[in-house]
């Protein structure tokens, strides 16, 4: 039986996590591989694209509806590509911890046998809050639910902030798991020397930067039609530019454990990058 490839997705908030990781899928689905997806955010907006916008109900929605008494059936759905959706969700606003949801749908996912049943699951990727020091959140790479992270950035400061704290946490438990850094996907925000300062941190981390996704105004055209690009546009340019990321996944062998920057060498790197332009 084949091994699934367990993949997660992080990122600082609003880099473009759950946009990245479903129009990924899209071109992982497109190459007949056989993937689902878990959103692991409360917003319950991580497979909105590959369910042509049909508002998934929760994981935790359902068991508060329905109680202990749930099948598989009515905490996943089919969407594009025969993609599997599933939706964590989270506590009602201002109570409890989000970080359990995760925890919960995952747990309730491997005993309804989600990973088990369908023996042909090429990947099981997680779209996950950036926000790796709440134990919640950090638990598909604490409890080896993921192996492979991607990490999403841009050349803005606080992006890669974001990313090489979220190398802190793998680092934290690959000593003693088997999760590893796949490299970081460069969601471009246009800022000044955006791809080299990228490949640069990649570097210094001890990874690298696994694709550069341009900007292109047709992300948003399709979200507003509610699908992916190479749903919404198969022709457009951005649509090959997710097909050549699901290939470069799909294709990786460089998983590391990253070796994070020291606040004041990420600092002389936002500085040299952004004194480029410059001088």
């Amino acid at each position: 039986m084949k091994k699934m490839r367990k993949v997660a997705i992080y990122g600082k908030g609003g880099i473009g996590k759950s946009t990245t990781t479903q129009n990924t899928v899209a071109g992982l689905a497109e190459m007949g591989r056989k993937v689902m997806v878990v959103g692991c955010d409360p917003k319950a907006d991580s497979t909105r694209l590959l369910l042509g916008g049909l508002a998934q109900k929760s994981v935790l929605d359902t068991l508060r509806d329905e109680g202990e008494n749930v099948e598989l059936e009515d905490i996943r759905k089919r969407g594009f590509g025969d993609t599997w959706n599933v939706e964590s969700g989270g506590p009602e606003p201002g109570v409890g911890c989000a970080g359990r949801g995760i925890i919960t749908s995952i747990n309730m996912l491997e005993s309804l046998g989600a990973y088990h049943e369908s023996e042909d699951l090429d990947y099981a990727f997680y779209d996950v809050l950036g926000d790796v020091v709440c134990g919640g959140f950090a638990m598909p790479i604490r409890d080896g639910k993921a192996e492979e992270i991607y990490i999403v950035c841009s050349g803005e400061m606080m992006a890669m902030y974001a990313a090489n704290n979220i190398c802190k946490g793998i680092m934290k438990y690959a000593q003693s798991g088997t999760v590893r850094l796949g490299g970081l996907i460069c969601n471009s925000r246009k800022v000044d020397n955006e791809k080299e300062m990228i490949e640069q941190l990649a570097k210094q981390i001890g990874t690298q930067m696994i694709y550069f996704v341009p900007r292109d105004n047709m992300v948003q055209r399709a979200e507003i039609n509610r699908k992916t690009v190479i749903e919404f546009d198969p022709k457009a340019e951005q649509a090959d530019h997710y097909r050549n990321l699901a290939k470069a996944i799909d294709t990786n062998e460089m998983f590391v454990i990253p070796k994070p920057l020291e606040i004041e060498a990420l600092e002389k790197l936002l500085m040299d990058f952004g004194l480029m332009e410059a001088c």
